[in-house]
């Protein structure tokens, strides 16, 4: 009898907290000013920033600032490495970063006050022996950096005191402060630059620091919790390779992964049907064009490149960009410093049957083309139209697409006829547009095209030795007139920049050279 009460009185107390245990779950309200309800706002933020993921079609081809020079790789060297001052978006000026001021003693003399108290995440102190350890090492002809144009009208580097360090040119260089704010003169750890490869282990001072590299997947970053101007939000972002740009925009759509940019224009309507994304558009400095091979015979004909230009409708191929592209013969940008309106008409206009006139003439069909382009979803646009317009015209093209990082070495060491490049002018500086891109010094590095024209060489050299600014706004409009009219490259746009955010985060920075911050990102 006692055994039956006892399972009895058993059953019933299992029944009572089986009912509680179901009530609390699904539908019991929470206690008015109980602590689990004052912490859960925390605990949803905490979340949303654990980890932040950002999709890119391409992988990085390193991580040293020295030995890189693509955007892609930019993206994370510029979230773990800084510079000694860096362009104002909005009022375009040059202002300091790692530098503290700046004076010009004399046209060829810049002394420059660095920031006190810096570290790099290694623990070396941030300094002028750091200053002049990255710049000897950005200007060596051994480094071979990619580049070192930027330095390279730099004379001496000195070491003043710890936090002092003074440059002279060797002539006036009138844009050596937007050089200094470019992505590859960031300034390097030497004590990691001598111990590790920067390549594949980047020590900086940056707001992120490096926490590993799977080539072809990913890069994880991690906050800088002792950054010097406050720790980021984020606790760990993720560069996640997504070769397929509309797999990316679904995993942006899902959640997977919280950004893109360079948004394609191909999916932009989709992209705007999306309910859980922001995007952002600004006008922007990068630089789209087709250029020749200037190294080969053929393409040192003036009517072939004549013909081919005439062959190319790129009113026809801008209005596919749904309106995230501008239409503009200059080579130097809108947005670009040194642009001037009477460039933007200054091109050989289209003309299909003109085209077909030369090609017949001189027998251009009979040599085949061959096209090289990056697989990534704009160049292959436009190597797809391109192809199909210079068909019409009567040449014969092949096209050879790349992965980004062999794109880039396929290009340097000039195995191709014609291709497609692009330029983000991170300085939006002219002069750091032409020298390094179209200079006869840069073959065989950053002048990809290959051109060599001492006359337009002059010209470039004028616009960087002075330091008067309207100067160097009329020579710089000079050369650029000069490359329109020789069909030295082919402007196919000017690019908008763009990018798509989960709208769960904000305080994204998009700059107008393409670059982005994710510094001041939190979660909502």
């Amino acid at each position: 009898m006692k055994k039956n009460v006892w399972l009895t009185l058993l059953l019933l107390v299992l029944l009572f907290l089986t009912a509680c245990s179901s009530g609390e779950s699904a539908s019991a309200p929470p206690k008015e000013n109980s602590k689990e309800d004052t912490k859960e706002p925390e605990k949803a933020e905490s979340t949303s920033n654990e980890t932040f993921t950002y999709a890119s079609t391409s992988d990085v081809v390193g991580m040293s600032p020295i030995l890189t020079n693509d955007s892609v790789s930019a993206n994370i060297t510029e979230h773990v490495f800084e510079k000694l001052f860096e362009r104002n978006d909005d009022t375009k000026e040059i202002e300091p970063r790692l530098a503290e001021s700046f004076e010009n003693t004399d046209e060829n003399t810049w002394v420059i006050k660095l920031k006190e108290g810096i570290k790099f995440h290694d623990g070396t102190p941030f300094n002028a022996e750091a200053v002049k350890y990255t710049f000897d090492k950005l200007r060596d002809p051994a480094t071979a950096a990619p580049r070192a144009s930027l330095l390279e009208p730099v004379d001496t580097i000195t070491v003043i005191d710890e936090n002092t360090v003074e440059i002279k040119t060797k002539y006036p260089y009138g844009a050596f402060l937007a050089a200094l704010s470019h992505s590859n003169a960031a300034i390097v750890s030497p004590t990691a630059d001598k111990e590790l490869d920067l390549m594949s282990n980047p020590v900086g001072t940056g707001p992120f620091k490096f926490v590993s590299w799977t080539p072809g997947d990913r890069v994880e970053l991690e906050a800088n919790e002792e950054y010097w101007d406050g720790a980021p939000a984020l606790k760990k972002v993720i560069l996640k390779v997504v070769p397929e740009i509309s797999t990316a925009i679904s995993m942006l759509q899902t959640g997977e992964v919280q950004f893109i940019d360079n948004l394609p224009t191909e999916q932009i309507e989709r992209l705007e049907a999306m309910d859980n994304i922001n995007i952002e558009k600004k006008e922007g400095t990068p630089v789209y064009y087709l250029t020749f091979n200037h190294s080969k015979e053929m393409n040192q004909d003036p009517e072939f490149r004549e013909a081919v230009a005439a062959a190319i409708d790129r009113d026809a191929f801008v209005s596919k960009l749904n309106g995230l592209g501008v239409r503009s013969d200059s080579v130097i940008g809108p947005e670009v410093f040194g642009y001037d309106a009477s460039a933007d008409n200054a091109g050989t206009p289209y003309d299909l049957e003109a085209a077909k006139a030369l090609v017949q003439k001189n027998g251009y069909a009979d040599k085949p083309i061959k096209l090289l382009t990056a697989n990534r979803a704009n160049f292959v646009l436009m190597a797809e139209i391109v192809q199909a317009q210079l068909t019409e015209a009567g040449f014969k093209v092949d096209i050879e697409s790349m992965e980004w990082a062999t794109f880039l070495d396929t290009a340097r060491a000039g195995d191709y006829d014609i291709t497609f490049l692009s330029w983000s002018n991170v300085t939006g500086d002219g002069s750091e547009l032409l020298y390094p891109n179209f200079h006869s010094d840069n073959i065989g590095s950053s002048n990809r095209g290959q051109y060599n024209n001492p006359e337009f060489d002059e010209l470039v050299v004028q616009s960087r030795t002075t330091i008067d600014q309207e100067e160097r706004k009329v020579i710089l409009n000079q050369a650029n007139q000069m490359m329109i009219k020789d069909n030295a490259a082919v402007v196919m746009y000017h690019g908008i920049v763009t990018a798509a955010m989960d709208k769960a985060y904000s305080g994204l920075i998009l700059a107008p050279n393409g670059k982005w911050s994710l510094k001041d990102v939190t979660g909502e």
